[in-house]
């Protein structure tokens, strides 16, 4: 593992790669946000998209896809202040939590929106995610993947010409030059960086007995039906600059509450609250990558010149591994699995190019804190 000199995060991490004086690409989308990028630019942009999409709509204007999290709250903001007609549209997560029911309930209606709460059979949500972590050691396959196929196949269906989005990830967190300054979140970004371990739903046909007709929910819009009619699919983290603390404090202002009680994963009480799962979804990296939630938080502090690197890296030792117990429990009942099968499937999943077994106890060689003992 190699990290970045500018901030903490190893060349494992997805999306990542370190140039050859060691800094790495999501490094340089800071210094595209800041330096490259003429916002002003990107603003005229979106009104012209804005303006596009009113002439070609008939119902409502646009899909915001939402979780009742602080980002879905400035998307929303944004669209109502261009004077979008919003349909606001959730997957909702089996392990929606108490605080991300009341945060999507304030949304709705105090941002004064139409909502579709889109619930998939428990069962068959179930038997993907135990397939899903089981083959790939990862339980967000299927949040991922109704996340984007829900949104994307209603807009078509519905004949709403725009699709609205958050960040761009690329530009946030690591990606190629042209994937950070991209704007579009179309079919072939999705099959690149959605999240699905470079898996499509046809994969999973089969696996826990899963058949096609059950897995309907999470199916992409074909081809043949976005020939007929094809919604623009856009990041609005491309047209304003993305900030997540202000993200947070403007939707404060409007009505979400953020987490008082503890930190789930990361070291944000404003994000990660929507879902008890989502903590399980970043644990899981540390087995992959190497890394934990408060990699990429603190990264991101030190780009805005919060802290420097010597201090992320003494945070990060106080942090430590935060193992979601609570969550995993959760989990586990959700599934009707033990504890033992969830711990022996994320051990299945340790990458062993990173990690190696030194006196019975697993060790990542050159780690970036030394004399680590998580």
């Amino acid at each position: 593992m190699k990290y970045c000199k500018t901030c903490i995060l190893p060349d494992t991490r997805p999306g990542i790669f370190l140039d050859e004086d060691g800094i790495c690409s999501g490094c340089h989308g800071y210094y595209d946000k800041t330096k490259a990028i003429d916002w002003h630019d990107r603003a005229l942009k979106f009104e012209q998209l804005i303006s596009w999409a009113k002439k070609q709509s008939t119902t409502y204007d646009c899909i915001i896809p939402v979780s009742g999290g602080k980002d879905s709250w400035y998307q929303v903001i944004k669209a109502k202040e261009a004077d979008l007609k919003v349909l606001c549209v959730t997957w909702k997560t089996p392990g929606r939590t108490n605080i991300g029911q009341k945060n999507l309930d304030a949304l709705v209606a105090k941002l004064n929106v139409d909502h579709i709460d889109f619930t998939i059979d428990p069962e068959v949500e179930k038997k993907f995610m135990i397939a899903s972590f089981e083959r790939k050691g990862a339980t967000g396959i299927p949040m991922h993947m109704a996340i984007f196929s829900i949104p994307m196949r209603l807009a078509n269906q519905f004949k709403i010409p725009l699709v609205i989005w958050g960040e761009n990830p690329q530009l946030e967190y690591g990606g190629n030059k042209k994937e950070r300054l991209a704007n579009n979140l179309n079919l072939e970004w999705i099959s690149r960086h959605g999240v699905t371990n470079c898996t499509s739903l046809n994969d999973w046909i089969g696996q826990q007995g899963l058949t096609s007709s059950e897995l309907e929910a999470y199916r992409l819009p074909t081809k043949e039906q976005l020939n007929l009619f094809n919604p623009r699919s856009v990041f609005l983290g491309s047209f304003f600059e993305w900030n997540s603390w202000d993200n947070a404090e403007l939707a404060k202002q409007h009505g979400f509450k953020s987490n008082p009680i503890y930190l789930k994963t990361g070291m944000w009480h404003f994000a990660d609250v929507d879902c008890h799962f989502i903590s399980i979804h970043h644990f899981l990296k540390w087995f992959k990558f190497g890394i934990t939630r408060s990699f990429d938080n603190l990264s991101l502090e030190i780009r805005q010149g919060f802290i420097n690197r010597d201090t992320a890296k003494k945070k990060l030792t106080e942090l430590g591994l935060q193992q979601p117990y609570e969550d995993i429990e959760k989990f586990c009942e959700f599934t009707g699995k033990t504890q033992k099968w969830f711990w022996d499937v994320a051990e299945s999943h340790r990458n062993k190019g990173i990690w190696k077994l030194v006196d019975g106890i697993w060790k990542i060689p050159d780690f970036l804190i030394e004399d680590w003992k998580w």
